[in-house]
């Protein structure tokens, strides 16, 4: 074996929980805890790990085969998923065992062993169904992903993890077209997109708009700008809080992106498209083994596009090199690099009219496009160390991300009441920042007589520096508002870039320091629980250059998760789970500090959540969640003083959400989900008052992507997006209507290694408006449109 799975499974694949109780002084007990906890798994009976490796008669890997170990006299036991390179890790007591492996498109196999108290190897080849008399040329095992590490830190089997989660795989993101964030959580019950200035991705998660809540790896990539897909694997929307896991924020939930990496298998793709509103595009992926202890993979990507906006449009280049180094059987190491260069045309959408949006074409533009623009620049390098010892695991993962970026726009304001003028401002905005993170994991699996656990101990340190500088635009060097016809939006007013008295001109340093421990138990085949806790201090210096002020904030964060899941059957996980997050008060950016913001407490959310998790076929998987997401400690004006701001306001989100995911026949693949949300200003804020709705929260959504195999080399795409009106902001002024939008795609592979694919957008050609970042800043969809790609494979 090169290498082996780093990741070590509780028994039936299934990673529990154990609750924790609160702690009167966290800073004294929790280094106890850990000792506690690690004395405990010294003495107690420790399993041997089988490992190995699952193939094909080539003897290519087989990813993503499900591994089950059944104890002799019993029906069922703990279960594996091998990894990107075939790779299983099981952890067992001595016994007899009946191994049983199958893969999608491969025949099943069941074989006898007996664990000794050594850890064992063993390979094994599936054979391929005779069934079948095509070969899939898609890389991807399918829609449905059975099992990830980033909600537990731990490679746990999603139907087992207490969490609403939704993943969206390669091969969706492939079959639609995928290349933004936005286009991602299309198909994510409970997330919806945020306008974000049009200069950034940004999502409102369960009611809860972030900017910042993304993450690479399960590191924190916070910083405002587009993100592309070319070099991902996968992207997962963990919705609830989630700071046990990923610290401060993730208030709604978080949105992780894994990339691909390195591997000992060959890889070589290459994809063309070109489109409607001069769309073209071009993504490589080349994956090559060197030899038994080093591989190389290189993905790379260049766009140049316009928009069915007016005179708006994009290019960005993205490269990502990783090598992965196979020391030994036991420590793997694998670094990546990302250069993404992304220039477009700022552009804030269209204003409102009425409470509505205006009355005008889609591609209405506001403002002077020559003298708008989006810059971005981004370098992003990465390590991760892999070892296992005799009894643990342990991770180590290195980030540093340089972010350069420089957006400069103009802003439409409010109609007049005659509808003759918009009046327009403009503004630049520049933001630096270095990010250094480093986290540490320590994972073992052990058994206390009967009860089984998979216990880890981490820690994350990181240091972030931001500088920050803002400029008013003076039409004509006078005036910061130009009025402009109703009917003749655009304008060649010469524009003079200044900083007025208020503009941001400042230097933030932002220390973190986290300490965490998290154990997932097995009570019994039928039972299993899960508890964490995780101990943050969030220190921020701000120093103001226009005046020297220098404003320091320090926070503790005592973030806890329990949840509970029982298992009525092998394949069906019911759950419930309660966990909390915070959001320090200088905000997801941490723009600015003032003496009124130092003084105030982070936000709290508080998220109570129970669900249904059903695996109903071996690849279709079905999710049923309800849930309450209390916002708490948040800004309102002292009502006997209106110069002091206290902090009793509050939000709550109570919601429902559905999803199916996988096959529902050999041909048939789906991907569809409903929520419901009700998102509501509880106790009056400085933004509303009481009984406010939240903004762009659609009370109903819906969707359903269908693929479906007409002939072995011929598949149709069809995709159904629904969503009921909202409110543009939370003063409920202005609504943006709900609508109904079509997709569809034809698949054509004319060989094993080629294939053409047609997606078009928007069939019936509907007028519809995605998003706002304001009342007069709202974002029309795009009218139909059609995309070809080729895909070929060598």
């Amino acid at each position: 074996m090169s290498t082996i799975n780093r990741h070590v499974l509780a028994p039936n694949g299934r990673n529990l929980y154990r609750s924790v109780v609160a702690f009167p002084s966290l800073r004294l007990l929790l280094p106890a805890l850990i000792v506690t906890v690690f004395v405990s798994v010294a003495h107690a009976q420790t399993p041997s790990p089988l490992q190995g490796k699952v193939f094909d008669p080539s003897n290519a890997v087989i990813v993503g085969a499900s591994i089950t170990a059944i104890p002799t006299g019993r029906t069922n036991g703990p279960t594996a998923v091998s990894n990107q390179e075939g790779l299983f890790v099981l952890s067992l007591d001595p016994g007899k065992y009946t191994i049983k492996i199958s893969a999608r498109d491969f025949l099943e196999i069941s074989e006898p062993i007996e664990i000794g108290s050594e850890a064992q190897t063993q390979d094994f080849m599936l054979r391929i169904a005779g069934v079948r008399q095509s070969v899939d040329v898609k890389v991807s095992g399918g829609y449905d992903v059975l099992a990830i590490s980033t909600a537990t830190r731990t490679l746990t089997p999603l139907r087992d993890v207490p969490q609403s989660i939704t993943v969206v795989s390669q091969e969706l993101m492939q079959d639609q077209g995928m290349t933004s964030v936005a286009d991602v959580v299309r198909y994510v019950p409970g997330i919806e997109v945020h306008q974000g200035e049009n200069n950034r991705d940004q999502l409102i998660i369960r009611g809860n708009s972030t900017s910042a809540d993304f993450f690479l790896n399960g590191v924190r990539d916070d910083v405002q700008y587009y993100r592309d897909l070319y070099n991902l694997e996968r992207v997962e929307a963990l919705k609830g809080p989630n700071a046990m896991i990923f610290g401060r924020g993730g208030g709604g939930g978080v949105l992780n992106r894994v990339t691909k990496e390195a591997g000992f298998f060959p890889v070589r793709a290459f994809t063309l498209q070109a489109g409607q509103f001069g769309n073209k595009r071009v993504t490589g992926d080349w994956n090559q083994a060197v030899n038994g202890k080093v591989a190389f993979r290189f993905n790379g990507m260049y766009e140049n596009s316009d928009s069915f906006r007016d005179s708006v449009g994009l290019e960005r280049v993205g490269v990502n090199p990783t090598m992965s180094f196979s020391l030994s059987d036991r420590t793997k190491v694998t670094a990546g690099y990302e250069y993404l260069n992304d220039s477009r045309v700022a552009d804030r959408g269209i204003t409102s009219y009425q409470g509505r949006p205006a009355p005008v074409d889609p591609g209405t533009y506001y403002g002077n496009p020559d003298d708008s623009h989006v810059r971005l620049g981004v370098h992003l390098g990465s390590a991760l160390v892999e070892h296992r010892f005799e009894r643990f695991t342990l991770r180590n993962r290195t980030m540093y991300g340089d972010y350069d970026r420089f957006y400069q726009n103009y802003v439409p304001g409010a109609t007049s009441a005659d509808r003759s003028t918009v009046p327009l401002s403009a503004y630049n905005n520049a933001t630096q920042r270095r990010n250094l993170f480093n986290q540490t994991d320590l994972v073992t699996s052990t058994s206390t007589g009967s009860i089984r656990h998979t216990v880890l101990v981490g820690a994350e340190f990181g240091r972030q520096l931001t500088d920050n500088f803002r400029k008013t635009g003076f039409f004509n060097n006078t005036t910061t508002s130009l009025a402009v016809p109703f009917s003749a939006t655009t304008t060649t007013v010469p524009v003079t870039y200044r900083q007025s008295a208020t503009d941001a001109d400042n230097h933030l340093q932002t220390n973190v320091a986290a300490t965490f421990v998290q154990d997932q138990v097995e009570l019994t085949d039928y039972l299993q629980v899960i508890g964490g806790i995780r101990f943050d201090r969030f220190d921020l210096r701000y120093h103001n250059n226009r005046n020297n002020d220098n404003l320091r904030r320090t926070d503790h964060l005592v973030s806890p998760r329990a949840g509970v899941v029982v298992k009525p059957a092998t394949q069906v996980s019911l759950y419930g789970s309660y966990s909390i997050s915070y959001l320090p008060s200088s905000g997801d950016q941490f723009a600015s500090l003032t003496t009124i913001t130092q003084q105030v407490e982070p936000e709290k959310f508080t998220n109570y959540e129970g669900g249904l998790k059903w695996d109903v076929f071996s690849e279709l998987s079905i999710t049923a969640s309800v849930y309450q997401l209390n916002r708490t400690n948040t800004r309102s004006t002292d009502p006997n003083d209106p110069t002091r701001i206290v902090q009793t306001g509050s939000q709550r989100t109570n919601g429902f959400e559905w999803s199916a995911t996988g096959l529902v026949t050999s041909k048939w693949q789906v991907v569809g989900g409903y929520a419901y949300q009700d998102a509501f200003v509880t106790s009056a804020t400085t933004a509303a008052p009481a009984g406010a709705k939240v903004a762009q929260v659609p009370h109903h959504t819906a969707s359903l992507w269908n693929q479906y195999k007409v002939l072995p080399y011929l598949s149709a795409g069809l995709g159904l997006i629904g969503r009921s009106k909202s409110f543009a902001t939370i003063d409920n002024t202005v609504t943006l209507p709900g609508y109904f939008r079509a997709d569809a795609a034809l698949y054509w592979d004319f060989t094993e290694n080629m294939r053409v694919q047609a997606n078009l957008e928007n069939i019936f050609d509907r007028q519809y408006y995605t998003n706002a970042d304001s009342n007069t800043n709202i974002t029309p969809g795009s009218p139909r449109a059609v995309r070809i790609g080729l895909t070929t494979r060598f």
